[in-house]
């Protein structure tokens, strides 16, 4: 491509650099002849919520939806009591008051109670909303979930979100001993193994019956759908079995 240059002479040069200097001199807004009216841009709605990334995944037989959000791992948001109108399930969630909360970024999951009118085999559209932020999420439907009423079998369950390989777990047991997933592997075409960490045998944990959710994630699945689960390594769990509900 061939430029074109263009040389002044010295008048050239002074009587442009007059005119731009006049142009400069204008007034905004004076709407001189043939001049056109500048407005100051609106200034961002400091109101508006910002939007954030949510994935969700079926739990419990289709009775629970973890909603994966992140965040500090040390603050995880509970979940206020959902609404489902129009097909789409509404989720407020409430950060933790009067907590120190670590510094890192981290999935992290807040369960919902599936409400009436909620059925699993169809696809489910989630607004997530939270102090200043709000996502949206659309959960695939599951064939042959129980879905929401009836009791919990206490039993380890698992679903797959959106995001490649990334699943939640759900287990239950105390509240404050947590199981620890120290390593999380693809044993087979259609297999996982979640290994949890060993507890200490000088650790003290209430003796209540609590939903713990974590976030997983494996490399090297071969299926998309039908894949099952096995949590090892702790007495607690006795190489439990599960299937990831949903496809990965």
């Amino acid at each position: 491509m061939t430029r074109r240059r263009m040389v002044l002479s010295g008048f050239g040069v002074a009587a442009a650099l007059a005119l731009a200097l006049a142009g400069c001199a204008t007034p905004a807004g004076t709407g001189g002849t043939g001049g056109a009216t500048t407005e100051p841009a609106p200034a961002p709605d400091a109101s508006a919520p910002v939007a954030v990334e949510v994935d969700a995944a079926w739990l419990d037989d289709g009775r629970s939806i973890g909603i994966v959000t992140q965040g500090s791992s040390s603050c995880i948001p509970m979940a206020e009591e959902p609404t489902f109108a129009d097909g789409v399930l509404t989720v407020t969630l409430v950060e933790p008051e009067n907590t120190a909360c670590t510094r890192d970024l981290v999935p992290r999951v807040s369960l919902v109670g599936v409400p009436e009118g909620v059925d699993p085999a169809e696809d489910l559209d989630i607004v997530v909303t939270g102090e200043g932020y709000q996502g949206e999420v659309e959960l695939d439907g599951v064939a042959g979930l129980a879905g929401p009423g009836g009791e919990t079998q206490y039993a380890p369950s698992a679903g797959w979100t959106d995001t490649d390989g990334q699943f939640v777990v759900l287990t239950w047991g105390s509240s404050s001993c947590p199981p620890v997933f120290q390593e999380v592997v693809a044993t087979g075409p259609a297999e996982v193994t979640a290994t949890v960490e060993e507890p200490p045998a000088d650790q003290v944990c209430t003796m209540d019956m609590a939903p713990r959710a974590a976030v997983l994630v494996v490399d090297g699945l071969e299926a998309d759908d039908g894949v099952e689960l096995v949590i090892t390594g702790s007495p607690e769990f006795a190489d439990a079995r599960t299937p990831i509900l949903g496809s990965n």
